[in-house]
């Protein structure tokens, strides 16, 4: 299907353009996903179904594209949807391990750069059920708009998932935007200024590249995010472990069974914790776990994860593009005790809550954007030395969704990772449980099922000692002691 395009280029902002030239043959700057459906779709309804829905972002049907003097969109003239929607088969078993090569090879493998760089597969014959593996590359969107794309393409009931012709009911729309409230509120007041102040520590870093003592002198807001620029620059590299080495270009994915969301918040209220502390927590447990199965000692070693945090304002929620920053978290490798792991992450995550990093690498995105290549490359390079993971987690629909008639039983995604880096790590709510997603490079960790696996195994552990933990709001590492 041909459509009339115009020929005009759109300027790509410059924090868009970041994510777009940030790509390399090691790490790929697409973001995958996976929705698992209770019934095999129509093709042509699916196809019906993005074309009505999916496609009213125009974005979507824009190429984006890079020359010297800069980057920018364009209306792609050959635009058909036939070169962005496969039916594909399994081969073999069409179990698990078939599913995860399948996913791990379109990982690996780029978008055509000639068209919109963005592709469904429908996998018609897994052993559990029809999946649908998107990618949409992250120069497009980021993690919160796509919620807002998951959004629009589905309905909360079969009947209504097949109406493609309205706006959607009002209870649908309202439904929509309270999600939308509960993913954007929290960064309401981090926002505040912060394009200012994006803008700002931008030109001040033009600056800096020409006059470093201008970090010793006090001018407001702007010198408190030059001083998270200067704070991040002189961290010292993540230590030598085996998730961080020399990468291939080879990406291997997996994903854990589901956890009760409802468990989780009972033991984040149990504890005067968050949710996101007790996730992170128990990933940092696995991560051990794993560590030490493979003779690495993690003992006295502390990991680095860099968290996007949400930068977007309300009124912006359906817009695409990318407003977040990065900030730098540490994650206890070296404790074994659950609950001292607990009190660790929840102490880092309210230091980092008072801190202006993520508005730091929002501007430094923005400046790194203008930069030539080259430069782009070694900023990157060193800022992803310090950390060895990306890590993601984004709260999703509380209610079951439907696409094209069909139930969305479960959904994840993988968030690709920069530079250096070799491991992201994605943690997605959807109707009330918890989803995990593990992407790696295949030369550190070939078999990432097995460090995975442990995410769950680690909760269960957490849950078990809560049998003795009182509930009070408060962490109480030395029943831990008790426990063992």
């Amino acid at each position: 299907m041909f459509h009339e395009a115009s020929n005009k280029k759109e300027a790509m902002r410059k924090v868009d353009t970041a994510w777009l030239r940030m790509e390399s043959p090691h790490n790929l700057m697409m973001i995958t996903g996976l929705m698992f459906l209770d019934q095999m779709p129509d093709l042509a309804v699916f196809t019906e179904a993005l074309e009505k829905k999916f496609l009213t972002y125009r974005r979507f049907k824009q190429l984006a594209h890079q020359s010297a003097s800069g980057s920018y969109w364009q209306d792609d003239k050959y635009f058909d949807m036939a070169a962005h929607v496969r039916r594909v088969a399994l081969p073999g078993k069409a179990d698990y391990t078939e599913l995860q090569d399948y996913v791990s090879n379109l990982a690996s493998t780029p978008l055509d750069k000639n068209k919109p760089l963005w592709s469904f597969h429908i996998v018609e014959n897994y052993e559990k059920g029809p999946v649908v593996v998107s990618r949409i590359h992250h120069c497009y969107a980021d993690g919160i708009a796509l919620i807002q794309v998951l959004l629009s393409m589905t309905s909360t009931s079969r009947e209504s998932s097949l109406e493609f012709n309205g706006d959607g009911s009002k209870k649908e729309k309202h439904q929509n935007l309270g999600l939308l409230k509960q993913v954007i509120n929290p960064a309401k007041k981090q926002f505040v200024h912060s394009l200012k102040l994006a803008g700002d520590v931008s030109e001040l870093g033009k600056k800096i590249l020409q006059d470093p003592s201008l970090l010793e002198k006090g001018v407001g807001d702007t010198i408190d995010i030059a001083e998270e620029l200067f704070t991040a620059l002189t961290l010292s590299d993540d230590p030598e472990t085996v998730y961080k080495s020399e990468l291939c270009t080879r990406k291997r994915v997996a994903w854990a069974q589901s956890i009760p969301l409802p468990e989780v918040k009972a033991i984040a209220k149990a504890t005067g914790t968050t949710v996101n502390d007790v996730l992170i927590s128990n990933l940092a447990g696995a991560l051990r776990e794993y560590m030490i199965e493979r003779g690495d000692d993690p003992n006295k070693k502390v990991i680095r994860a860099t968290v996007p945090v949400n930068l977007r304002p309300l009124k912006h929620a359906k817009e695409l593009g990318n407003h977040f920053g990065l900030v730098f978290l540490n994650l206890p490798i070296f404790e074994e005790n659950p609950l001292q792991r607990l009190a660790y992450v929840h102490h880092e995550m309210n230091e980092l809550k008072k801190s202006k990093q993520a508005l730091m690498s929002l501007g430094l995105l923005s400046l790194i954007g203008l930069m030539p290549q080259a430069v782009q490359t070694m900023l990157l390079n060193q800022f992803s030395k310090k950390a060895t993971a990306v890590l993601t987690n984004v709260p999703g629909p509380a209610v079951p969704l439907y696409i094209a008639g069909c139930k969305v039983e479960k959904t994840m995604f993988w968030v690709p990772q920069n530079g250096t880096i070799g491991m992201g790590i994605s943690i997605l709510s959807y109707n009330d449980q918890v989803e995990f997603g593990l992407i790696v490079d295949k030369k550190s960790v070939p078999q990432p099922h097995q460090v995975i696996v442990r995410f769950p195994e680690q909760f269960a552990r957490l849950r078990e000692l809560m049998m003795l933990h009182p509930w009070d709001g408060e962490v109480h590492a030395d029943l831990f002691d008790e426990f063992i």
